[in-house]
């Protein structure tokens, strides 16, 4: 039992060297932020089909905003969206980050103000944090 113990003591003392602990080496930094209002044609991807999660509103918020030259009044340039790769990852970066179930609800009914804080190391977007702005 006692040898247990110091195999355990052993594991748990090299596990930040091993990368095994639950700290980041590097943390995100903000790189980005806007705002945009999600109107009707925000709600419905370029075949017309009506979208059903909310990352999905905000890439084709994005979308449009940035490649079709559609915006409502409010909304904002983001110097990370413009690309489509980068929009393209939107919905791992929504899962990594962080949007509460009443602004999830809020997007897919669209009428709303969001405010969009991209986060990741140099110009390698990981996650997001969207609020709805009341």
């Amino acid at each position: 039992m006692q040898r247990m113990f110091r195999r355990l003591a052993v594991v748990l003392a090299l596990a930040p060297l091993l990368g095994l602990g639950a700290t980041p080496t590097r943390a995100d930094s903000l790189i980005g932020s806007y705002i945009a209002f999600i109107g009707q044609d925000d709600l419905y991807n370029s075949q017309g089909k009506r979208l059903t999660a909310p990352w999905q509103v905000l890439r084709q918020d994005r979308a449009n905003f940035h490649r079709f030259g559609v915006s409502q009044p409010g909304d904002e340039w983001d110097p990370y969206f413009g690309v489509a790769a980068n929009r393209a990852t939107l919905e791992r970066m929504v899962r990594n980050g962080r949007i509460d179930a009443p602004a999830g609800k809020a997007l897919l009914r669209g009428g709303v103000m969001v405010e969009v804080r991209i986060y990741g190391t140099g110009k390698v977007g990981r996650r997001v944090e969207v609020d709805v702005v009341r």
